[in-house]
């Protein structure tokens, strides 16, 4: 398999995801098809749907080398379920074994199973920008699609066998078929053996005791997995085709079908794409102990194009942990950096970063060309959007304009000068950032200021008299630089012999009643100023 690293040659930098497109683009090919797919198991999450994020990147890229190119994806939903998802109940282990495409709508809101848990995807690939050809397994088993490719897979059963015994530690039984049947009696496909066939009809024993005869036109069974991957890279004519890295194991399921796909289906195997799976704080997603984030709640927290950058920011193999958590805004402000350079609005620490952050955006973009968006930075308006005791626009871009927090586009502007468009970013940034606040923020990250009385905690009587010169500082002065309020704060505190801790704790005592709380110049000169003269000096 093809190391997919960042190519850089002096001012020239390739993203593996470009590097790919360029590798399919000298294919002697009339179009390409870049595959994925998902088993419907249960939540479609940012782990397992990395296929589908992945293919689209790569058919971007394709489309502008002037390729013919359609990205597919296939919901394997005639699979067995194996285990019951959370958060449904356990009472849904009497389907076990059964495909998801025969199994209930948990809530009974929509037609089936699957639907149920292919909608929230769906909902999301236009905010994603992911422009894909949706195909469904059991479909193409009920319509026929893979009819001929299975009478050739039991036709040819004993090579395929052989085969398979090439990686095998215990060969398959000599009456093993690459067919597995779905028992008319129990509805399961995962507990039937096929042992003869006659022509469409495959006989078949299951563990619930029942013998029966399955017709394979009917779509009542599908191949077993490595020689149903082949068979469909052969039915799309597949070029090229992410997935995890368990398929890319050596001997695993892509070496297998690779050779089934060339010695039984006389197609060569599509370009692969293999990629580390994604942990969530550091624990693998299992959809059957809730342990997922899915691409529908990211949008609630950051902007598509943050999901694209958290994705495409590392080659595909590199280990990747996710945490909607404090290291979220870590995350915000690598991805804001990255944008901002981007726009040409910050300047990257050298050449060599301008250009690997620029490419990494450009694949993570969602709309080529769009102008800059107005994304005031995530990690401030933490602060700011509790400071300001909600989501009120214009006075959080106050807070935001007396804090210098704007880019050099926006610096000049008021609030009233935001086009419609920008406002419409701004409110979903502040949006995102209040349900980050309202459901992953750690407790010492929140906080309220104490408006309506004055908190009643002891302070030191250095405190007090830090207090109250830093009142008359802030009085006799209009500080528009946080910076330069820090370094009057620690004039004031050196000359009543406190420590930074200290000085701090009083100034958070008296506005927030806790002893922690935002950096404090940033923090006093987000509020009302004559609030903070008052409060410092205990008379509001």
């Amino acid at each position: 398999m093809k190391n997919t690293n960042y190519n850089y040659n002096g001012d020239e930098m390739e993203h593996w995801i470009e590097r790919i497109a360029d590798d399919l683009s000298k294919m002697d090919v009339e179009k390409h098809t870049i595959a994925s797919g998902t088993s419907i198991s249960g939540t479609i999450h940012i782990g397992n749907s990395c296929d589908i994020f992945i293919a689209n990147a790569v058919g971007k890229a394709l489309r502008k080398l002037d390729q013919d190119v359609e990205v597919i994806w296939i919901a394997d939903d005639h699979d067995p379920l194996r285990k019951v998802p959370y958060p449904l109940p356990e009472s849904y282990s009497k389907y076990l074994g059964m495909p998801y495409s025969t199994i209930p709508c948990p809530d009974g809101c929509c037609k089936n199973f699957v639907e149920h848990f292919e909608k929230p995807l769906f909902n999301v690939l236009d905010d994603y920008g992911i422009d894909v050809t949706i195909k469904s397994g059991y479909e193409m088993y009920k319509s026929g699609v893979y009819n001929d490719y299975i009478r050739k897979a039991l036709e040819k059963h004993n090579e395929i066998r052989e085969i398979f015994d090439q990686y095998r530690r215990v060969p398959l039984a000599e009456d093993w078929l690459p067919y597995n049947p779905i028992c008319e009696e129990c509805g399961r496909v995962n507990t039937t053996t096929a042992y003869g066939y006659d022509g469409d009809k495959v006989y078949y024993r299951c563990e619930c005791g029942h013998e029966g005869v399955s017709d394979i036109t009917k779509g009542d069974g599908k191949l077993t997995w490595r020689v149903e991957w082949a068979a469909r890279w052969k039915i799309f004519n597949t070029t090229c085709e992410p997935f995890g890295k368990d398929h890319a194991a050596s001997g695993g399921s892509y070496d297998v079908s690779k050779v089934i796909s060339k010695e039984i289906f006389g197609y060569d195997a599509p370009y692969p794409i293999p990629y580390e799976w994604i942990t969530l704080d550091g624990e693998a997603m299992s959809k059957s102990h809730g342990v997922f984030f899915a691409p529908d709640e990211w949008l609630k927290i950051g902007p598509a194009e943050s999901l694209n950058y958290y994705l495409f920011r590392s080659k595909p193999m590199k280990p990747k942990d996710f945490s909607p958590k404090m290291k979220f805004l870590d995350l915000m402000d690598q991805f804001d950096t990255v944008e901002k350079v981007f726009y040409d609005e910050e300047e990257a620490p050298s050449n060599k970063e301008e250009h690997k952050f620029k490419e990494i955006y450009r694949v993570a973009q969602i709309h080529e060309g769009s102008p800059l968006p107005f994304r005031p930075p995530y990690r401030f308006l933490v602060n700011a959007i509790q400071i300001a005791g909600g989501c009120d626009l214009e006075k959080i871009f106050g807070i935001l304009k007396r804090n210098s927090q704007l880019t050099k586009s926006f610096e000049d502007k008021e609030f009233e000068d935001l086009t419609e468009r920008e406002l419409a970013q701004y409110e979903e940034r502040v949006n995102n950032v209040k349900y980050w606040l309202d459901n992953y923020a750690p407790g010492f990250v929140k906080f309220n200021v104490q408006y309506k009385s004055i908190p009643n905690l002891p302070l030191q009587e250095e405190q007090d008299a830090f207090l109250r010169d830093l009142a008359d500082l802030m009085e006799a002065n209009d500080f528009t630089k946080s910076e330069d309020l820090h370094d009057e704060m620690y004039k004031i505190l050196e000359a009543h012999g406190l420590k930074p801790q200290k000085a701090f704790q009083a100034i958070y005592k008296m506005i927030l009643g806790k002893k922690q709380g935002p950096r404090a110049a940033s923090f006093l000169l987000s509020l009302d100023k004559d609030f903070v003269i008052k409060r410092l000096r205990k008379e509001a």
